[in-house]
């Protein structure tokens, strides 16, 4: 039982650790990705900074001042200090338009922004716009810098002649192809192999990533060396500790070369330092390249022409390889999952066990739902796509599955509280899609509405009964593992401040769609009045349809009277979600 308790605890630290370390990299990318934005928006007439990234980007006019500065092209922006949150989503909607109407230098392809909307952005998703940053300075900096490196070719006079023609319409098709060379890859290995040709091996200094092997700061002034010798003496440099290298460095390239101080020390000097945040500080230097004729690299840079189908070949194989090895990941953990219930045990042991597999689960949820994103027009998953979501599904209904059969399986009346968590969290989960009616979507929601009140109207006879177990921690002298309690009243918590907020946006729903309904039958009466007036015998027909539909029906009392009722729906809805968010971040548990 010790050795089961340890080891739970440990599932527990190692899911806190993995939170730790995703919200360091999250803190180290919103401030490069910061300074980053600021050396480019500092350029904007008039300049402009960005304080707080995910504040200051909800409303979409730094974002728009950036691809501006960025692309050149003036982009139609909605400003003011009275902005609401519509004009926010517009502008953030303008910005990922202008961004999928772009080209990847590499694929040739639109830009594809996955899993990323503007109602994200608006919000302030952390995760959300550290992705779209980084798209942004994917393709307008490092694609674009690595592109352009020199590609040396044996004859490079007749090369330019065949590159010039591959680019006219109206030309007769090239004589000669290129060569197919060594070193193919997307931008990241491109930049990659230029630190490596142009700054580190000639020093037999082993660069291999852009996390790592970094930390010492050696690498970075190796790259300094390559483009201005004169200023580093890397005796010097071998025989510092990290700290001082990389502060040397950092303020090195910013007086001397004009680059931006986007990394701090500390945030390189660490076990695994955020890559994306290394990689936008280095592609800085390739501003720095000299011309092929200045450099010793000479036939080594043949390897920087990437023939864009070949990359593409190279990624869709990479993605492949990926997500056959999620599938195996996914049926080797059910196969697992599957022993695991069949070993059984105390309801602790029991307990654990799920919790230590579920964290498995749960560390692979993002990269799992990147990968599942179709990145076709047809937005068709490929057949690997396909088998890994499948696998994933299954997975994730196993768990679910699971997770109800310890907890109905407690003694009574626990057991009969962890059965309606279930329901409860279920409801709240339900997406409801709309009907092609509206009159149909607004009944399908009262019905649901009526469904979920009957259900949460037992919250706080549970509550009760679950305060009184988590006080004595065991039912009918049955001790109950104190984490699957704590799991249990943290869920209620959760439940507790969002079943109001629920029921609030149900009830807005279906009073929107019972005036969207009300509407839709009053244009099309519109419409059929507005028509070229015939004989006199129509017309008072029309007349008298009119008159019945708007005196006898009392049409404008009841547009009043259903605007009047979606007004304060709304304001409820409103009410209800800034009452729960404030209750879920000051609640407490249940002990």
């Amino acid at each position: 039982m010790a050795s089961a308790q340890r080891y739970g605890r440990s599932d527990r630290e190692i899911a806190n650790e993995m939170q730790r370390l995703q919200d360091e990299q999250e803190a180290v990318q919103k401030r490069t990705f910061t300074k980053w934005i600021n050396s480019h928006l500092a350029k904007h007439n008039p300049p402009l900074v960005v304080s707080d990234l995910f504040e200051d980007v909800k409303d979409g006019v730094m974002l728009l001042a950036l691809l501006e500065v960025l692309s050149g092209h003036k982009l139609p922006c909605e400003q003011g200090r009275k902005l609401r949150r519509i004009h926010w989503v517009a502008n953030v909607g303008r910005a990922l338009k202008f961004l999928e109407g772009r080209r990847s230098a590499y694929r040739g392809s639109p830009i594809k922004l996955v899993n990323i909307n503007p109602t994200d952005v608006v919000d302030g998703r952390p995760s959300i716009v550290l992705g779209l940053i980084w798209t942004i300075i994917l393709y307008f900096q490092i694609e674009e810098l690595t592109s352009h490196l020199p590609a040396l070719q044996p004859q490079s006079s007749s090369n330019s002649s065949v590159e010039s023609s591959n680019s006219t319409e109206t030309s007769s098709p090239p004589v000669k192809r290129k060569p197919r060379l060594s070193f193919q890859g997307g931008a990241k290995r491109a930049l990659l192999k230029w630190v490596q040709t142009t700054a580190t091996k000639r020093l037999g200094l082993d660069v291999k990533d852009f996390g790592p092997s970094w930390r010492t700061g050696v690498a970075f002034h190796a790259v300094i060396f390559a483009l201005r010798p004169h200023l580093v003496n890397m005796e010097r440099v071998w025989r510092r500790p990290n700290r001082d290298n990389l502060e040397e460095a950092f303020s090195l390239a910013e007086r001397e070369l004009g680059i931006p101080r986007l990394l701090d020390p500390e945030d390189v000097d660490v076990d695994k330092p955020d890559e994306k945040s290394i990689m936008t500080y280095v592609a800085q230097f390739l501003k720095h390249q000299p011309d092929r004729q200045e450099t010793e690299i000479g036939r080594q840079q043949e390897e920087f022409y990437l023939a864009p189908r070949a990359i593409e070949e190279m990624l869709e194989r990479e993605q492949r390889k990926t997500l056959r090895e999620l599938k195996a990941w996914a049926d080797q953990l059910e196969r697992d999952c599957a022993q695991a219930q069949r070993d059984g045990g105390s309801l602790a042991v029991q307990y654990q066990t799920f919790k230590r597999y579920r964290v498995q689960f749960e560390v692979q949820r993002r990269q799992v739902e990147t990968c599942i994103q179709s990145t076709q027009k047809d937005d068709k998953l490929t057949a690997d796509q396909a088998l890994v979501k499948q696998a994933w599904e299954r997975l994730s209904a196993w768990f679910l599955d699971w997770h109800l059969q310890l907890d109905s399986g407690l003694p009574h009346p626990l057991g009969e509280v962890g059965v309606w968590l279930h329901q409860a969290e279920k409801i709240l989960r339900e997406e409801l899609v709309p009907q092609q009616a509206h009159d149909e979507t607004a009944k399908a929601i009262h019905k649901k509405r009526l469904h979920d009140q009957e259900i949460l109207r037992l919250l706080e006879r549970h509550k009760q009964t679950l305060q009184l177990i988590h006080r004595d921690r065991c039912v009918n002298n049955v001790p109950i593992p104190m984490e699957q309690l704590q799991d249990m009243a943290e869920r209620l918590n959760y439940i507790s401040t969002s079943s109001h907020v629920h029921l609030s946006k149900l009830e807005f729903w279906e009073t929107k769609y019972s005036m969207l309904e009300f509407l839709t039958l009053a244009e099309s009466k519109l419409k059929s009045w507005i028509i070229k007036y015939g004989q006199l015998e129509s017309m008072e027909l029309l007349l008298q349809s009119y008159g019945s539909f708007v005196e006898g029906q009392q049409f404008f009392e009841k547009y009043e009277s259903s605007h009047q009722a979606l007004v304060n729906a709304a304001e409820l809805y409103i009410k209800a979600d800034s009452s729960g968010l404030m209750n879920f971040s000051s609640s407490g548990s249940l002990g």
